[in-house]
């Protein structure tokens, strides 16, 4: 099929460069509805409007494409950091967006001569040293409320220098009275004693919290050895809490140091992504993420845009990534890992059990506040676990119900979407079958069914469960697919011994589905199958009930069937109501019908 493209268009394709670059999509209106990033600009904008597409939403967007822009860079790395940058800032509708692009807080350690470390979300250039940021204010203050435990600074904004100190200008607040701060508004701490407090401060914001621990411990052991024990106990208590922050903390040995983790999962619609950077064997930084899909991105193209983002945002310099396949770019001087074993296998597996931890309770989240997207997520389980063509919206489920043959009757409900479709549940009673015989049963009801389906147009499933194992499936399939040429997927609910669900069958022959026991998947399967009984039950007793009573009750001439549901409430059985007294039938029936049971009792 020959696309349709304008003649402005068609000039601007003939003249992208071969080079890595960004291009950009705008509609008739001027406005930008796709941002992209390529390392070669005129292969990856040229596909475009060259191929075919089977994606249906990147054929939309090409029909809206009336214009296109460019712009040339050094190198796919900075293609890719471009491009990060212009869809955070035009967010075009086709691309997939960060769901959460919020400011996050850093700590700064301030450009002083007595420098104050205090958390801010903004970045001034003022020569300050920045850290973070942290994926939490809580996180922050967390960190914060470490190094004042282990550091007693200043947290006034008093602007100290050498000149206002010698002038005394400045008094010691409560601070310095509960021993929070040693007071060198008023020179009661020297500039070196305080320097030396910010450099350790400073490696362990940087993450080296164990060299710390090590110079605690040797200051401590020196002091001790001096017979300073008050100063040696204060630096044992400050060798405590970090020792007890890092056993907290490291997850690892200590010799990993200076890398990030990735991991990826995701869901019809979305992407999840967690983010940890690992300093000295611990995390420093974790953060997980949600990319909304527009056009059916690919899990490599997602990763890509899940790194840059995040090195981007937590100002990450890691010459080393792990992740668990390769994504679709390359950085400058980065290696990227897929480990097999070893601690940075288990890193990897720490990573992925917080994104997929994060999937689960997010789409929990989505199913409080729609619960039809918890069915749709259950449907699409079973339609990837059998593989079928499309999403089993309509399934059908069977079962059959007699004791010893006698009064033999089947049912057949419908779930849509995930819920009982109660106006279209049907009972059926067995016609042409004798005796206790559940397969010839099953054959005759869904020959009925779907009979009748075919010659009045009604809709059918896309599954059909049966409340059995192999027998009934092969017996629904002779029906279906033999005699009535119909591709419809069958499959089987197989029960323990003591008769509850127990497994999902499916294929032919038939295999198991490995279904987990009391998971949402079973829980949905189990009220299909026990509602199909309760139907097929119900129906049975009602038709037994009946019979039971055709041929006593339904012998006497001149007692209908009201009369009949009025005898059995009072009395309960028709055996009490042949020997009921005569006043008590009368009270019941009326002195006309009395007589005529009195007549039935004597010649019976």
């Amino acid at each position: 099929m020959e696309r349709k493209i304008s003649q402005h268009v068609k000039d601007i394709l003939s003249v992208v460069p071969d080079s890595p670059g960004c291009y950009q999509y705008f509609d008739e209106k001027g406005e930008i509805i796709y941002i992209g990033k390529a390392k070669n600009l005129k292969k990856r904008v040229s596909s475009y409007f060259n191929k075919e597409h089977d994606i249906r939403k990147i054929q939309v967007l090409v029909k809206q494409i009336k214009d296109i822009k460019y712009i040339i860079v050094d190198t796919e790395e900075d293609a890719l950091l471009l491009e990060n940058n212009l869809i955070k800032q035009y967010k075009p509708r086709y691309n997939a967006m960060l769901k959460d692009d919020k400011t996050y807080p850093s700590i700064v350690v301030k450009n002083e001569y007595f420098p104050r470390v205090f958390m801010t979300r903004n970045i001034v250039k003022d020569k300050s040293t920045y850290y973070g940021p942290y994926t939490s204010s809580y996180s922050a203050k967390l960190m914060l409320r470490l190094i004042k435990e282990l550091y007693p600074i200043r947290t006034c904004y008093l602007p100290l220098t050498p000149e206002t100190i010698k002038q005394k200008k400045y008094k010691v607040c409560l601070q310095y009275h509960i021993k929070r701060c040693k007071g060198p508004c008023e020179g009661l701490q020297s500039q070196e004693d305080y320097a030396e407090s910010i450099a350790h401060i400073k490696e362990i914001l940087k993450g080296n919290s164990s060299e710390i621990s090590k110079l605690l411990y040797k200051k401590m052991q020196e002091l001790a050895e001096e017979l300073r024990f008050e100063e040696a106990q204060i630096v044992k208590e400050r060798y405590e809490i970090i020792e007890n922050f890092r056993s907290k903390s490291t997850v690892v040995t200590p010799t990993l140091n200076n890398i990030d983790v990735f991991s990826f999962t995701d869901a019809e619609k979305s992407a999840y992504i967690n983010f940890m950077h690992i300093g000295n064997g611990a995390i420093i930084q974790a953060y997980t993420f949600e990319y909304k899909k527009k056009l059916d991105e690919s899990k490599e193209e997602l990763l890509s845009l899940g790194i840059i983002e995040m090195r981007n945002r937590f100002n990450s310099s890691a010459k080393e990534i792990i992740v668990p396949f390769l994504p679709d770019t390359e950085l400058d001087d980065v290696v990227f890992t897929i480990p097999q074993r070893g601690d940075k296998k288990k890193l990897l597996e720490l990573s992925e059990l917080n994104v997929k931890q994060f999937k689960v309770d997010h789409m929990k989240q989505a199913e409080k506040l729609n619960p039809e997207q918890r069915n749709t997520r259950l449907l699409k389980e079973i339609q990837e676990m059998m593989h079928l063509e499309k999403l089993p919206a309509r399934i059908e489920c069977f079962d059959n119900s007699n004791i010893q043959g006698s009064d033999a009757v089947a049912a057949c409900v419908v779930f849509v979407m995930g819920k009982p479709a109660k106006k279209e549940y049907r009972r059926y009673i067995i016609k042409t079958v004798t005796g206790p015989d559940d397969y010839a049963s099953m054959k005759e009801v869904v020959r009925r069914r779907y009979t009748r389906a075919l010659t009045e147009g009604n809709p059918l499933p896309d599954l059909i469960i049966t409340d059995g194992g192999k027998g009934q499936m092969e017996m629904v399939r002779s029906v279906v697919e033999d005699e009535l040429n119909l591709k419809i997927p069958i499959a089987g609910l197989a029960k323990d011994k003591k008769h509850r669900t127990s497994d999902l069958l499916f294929g032919f022959p038939p295999e198991s589905m490995g279904l987990v026991q009391k998971s949402p998947l079973f829980r949905l399967l189990e009220q299909m199958q026990s509602e199909v009984h309760r139907f097929a039950i119900t129906f049975h007793k009602e038709k037994r009930s009946k019979s039971q009573t055709k041929s006593e009750l339904d012998l006497i001439k001149g007692i209908g069937e009201k009369t009949k549901v009025l005898l059995l409430r009072h009395f309960k059985s028709v055996k009490r109501i042949r020997e009921a007294d005569p006043e008590e039938l009368k009270k019941v029936v009326g002195e006309a019908k009395a007589k005529l049971i009195r007549e039935w009792k004597v010649e019976n």
